[in-house]
């Protein structure tokens, strides 16, 4: 009999969706260049963008379209993104193509595995995490991806000075999140009221 008690709670569903045929076509065409795999192990930032420049991971783009305007409007930045979807990978992909942006490179793996076994410690002038999956019901709370043991995992990966930026559009969220960040040692929270901004 196996111990499930040993299994990690994940912060996502894997949704096998497909990719559309564009997608598919952007896999296939900048995944080449762009891609970074997590097998790969420790990631060299001069061999992946050629050049030391801030650096700025986002954990979770979705589809991608903020954070290509991200890359597109800061081009001496650095971009990593991590996104388990391989749809928002190929539209991220698509969408840096038709862009002309050059400056992201991105994993399709879960974040945990990426952070540990693939970033350096003190090496990320950002950390940015937007919208995370609210997990809205109570008993699913365990699933958000905002806990202490993350978070303090997260300040490692920071130069000092860091930032570590987060969003939610769900208030019961917002408080937990707060919550957890205030307790994180290394974090000092730069809202204007000390809480977050609306």
């Amino acid at each position: 009999m196996s111990d499930n008690s040993q299994r990690p709670i994940r912060s996502y569903v894997l949704r096998m969706g497909r990719l559309t045929t564009g997608q598919q076509r952007a896999w296939d065409t900048y995944w080449p260049r762009f891609g970074l795999l997590h097998r790969d192990g420790p990631l060299d930032y001069q061999k992946a963008f050629g050049r030391d420049a801030p650096r700025v991971l986002e954990i979770g783009f979705g589809m991608g379209q903020s954070f290509v305007e991200m890359a597109a409007a800061a081009p001496a930045t650095d971009f990593i993104g991590i996104e388990v979807h391989r749809p928002g990978v190929g539209k991220m992909l698509h969408s840096m193509a038709e862009c002309g942006v050059g400056n992201i490179r991105v994993y399709c793996h879960d974040a945990v595995e990426v952070l540990r076994d693939c970033i350096a410690p003190a090496s990320l002038d950002t950390i940015q995490i937007f919208f995370p999956d609210p997990w809205h019901k109570k008993r699913h709370h365990k699933r958000r991806l905002i806990q202490p043991a993350f978070t303090a995992t997260l300040v490692d990966y920071l130069k000092p000075g860091g930032v570590l930026h987060l969003a939610t559009d769900w208030e019961n969220y917002a408080q937990q999140m707060l919550e957890v960040l205030d307790a994180t040692p290394g974090l000092v929270n730069l809202a204007p009221d000390g809480l977050y901004v609306p």
